[in-house]
């Protein structure tokens, strides 16, 4: 949460695959053009749905989640019912902040990020429920110790009234430990098809001038969890080497970046590099050797200059804004009463 909106998160997983379900909220107040209250629940990178306070509905995306939906209509209406709910309860409380920190009118933004992971080959389950204030950490629950921590001043009064309600704290490790891997295992079933296709990305070389360094872009993979990096003879390399995010193209597919600067590479020596591309304990890796012949520019007009580059930067970004939503949030009207939430 350290970048407002920033909720996008990777896995390194080496032999096994990590599942994430994961809910993310954000209530907004004066935020020109941008809706009160945003939620969007994600699989695995994947969104399952979408609600704000502008559409007042839960919009399930991919076509499985629709037919558990139309299955089990029930479901639709525990959502729904939470979206609408969450959008007077989250004003309330950034109300409450307001007055409390002795804020200025705004703009003020409240996030939550809950949800859990599990690992399917050890079976290792992970909870994790984070409030974000004003892009600035605020609370985090910590289930090991099953206690409340707070990063900033600000919140330690919130901290210390949660850490005092042991049956809520209770109720909370229950959920993460046991009720939201069974929501997980579930999606995962239902959507087992589309979530475990694979679509290998296409790997460019690109160059803004002469002098800067190569970008080494995939873009077109599915799933979003992939790891990309530079060898060096084989090894790979971290001095001159940069890493950008994964982010998601219009279309549902990935993209990334990793960046070399070759300034201090002689021309007899590029060869020896190669940019790799590998997911998450699947496949074999995909590699690109660094060859002149072969690097895209933008310093005059290259017919080959990929233009979904472009379009994929603006609908990532447009998606980290989009980002976010919801599934528990007991209904009281003081943040300081509000419990953790799962």
């Amino acid at each position: 949460m350290k970048k407002l909106f920033a909720l996008v998160i990777l896995f390194h997983v080496a032999n096994s695959v990590k599942h994430s379900l994961r809910y993310f909220l954000t209530a907004t107040y004066g935020v020109h053009d941008f809706p009160e209250f945003v939620g969007a629940a994600t699989v695995d990178e994947v969104q399952l749905g979408y609600c704000d306070s502008n559409i007042k509905t839960v919009k399930p995306k991919p076509d499985w989640m629709r037919k558990l939906i139309e299955k089990n209509p029930e479901h639709m209406e525990w959502y729904s019912q939470r979206c609408l709910g969450y959008q007077y309860y989250f004003r309330v409380n950034i109300d409450f902040l307001k007055q409390r920190l002795n804020l200025t009118e705004g703009p003020h933004i409240l996030q939550r990020m809950n949800g859990c992971e599990w690992d399917d080959e050890t079976g290792e389950v992970t909870g994790f429920n984070q409030y974000g204030f004003n892009g600035e950490d605020f609370l985090a629950l910590d289930l090991k110790t099953l206690t409340w921590t707070a990063p900033k001043s600000q919140a330690v009064l919130t901290k210390l009234l949660w850490n005092d309600d042991k049956a809520t704290l209770k109720h909370l490790k229950n959920y993460y430990i046991y009720i939201c891997p069974d929501l997980l295992k579930n999606y995962i079933r239902h959507g087992k098809s589309f979530l475990q296709q694979t679509e290998n990305p296409s790997i460019s070389l690109l160059q803004k001038t002469p002098s800067s360094v190569v970008s080494c872009h995939a873009t077109g993979f599915f799933p979003g969890r992939a790891e990309m990096f530079w060898t060096k003879d084989g090894e790979e390399i971290h001095e001159d080497v940069e890493k950008g995010e994964i982010l998601l193209n219009n279309d549902g597919t990935f993209q990334m970046s990793v960046e070399l600067n070759v300034s201090s590479v002689p021309p007899d020596g590029w060869r020896r590099y190669d940019c790799v591309f590998q997911f998450s304990g699947v496949g074999d890796d995909i590699k690109i050797t660094l060859d002149k012949s072969l690097i895209r520019t933008n310093w005059a007009y290259h017919p080959g200059f990929p233009a979904a580059l472009v379009a994929g930067i603006v609908g990532g970004f447009l998606f980290l804004v989009i980002a976010v939503i919801v599934l528990w949030l007991k209904k009281r009207t003081d943040f300081r009463h509000v419990d953790g939430g799962d």
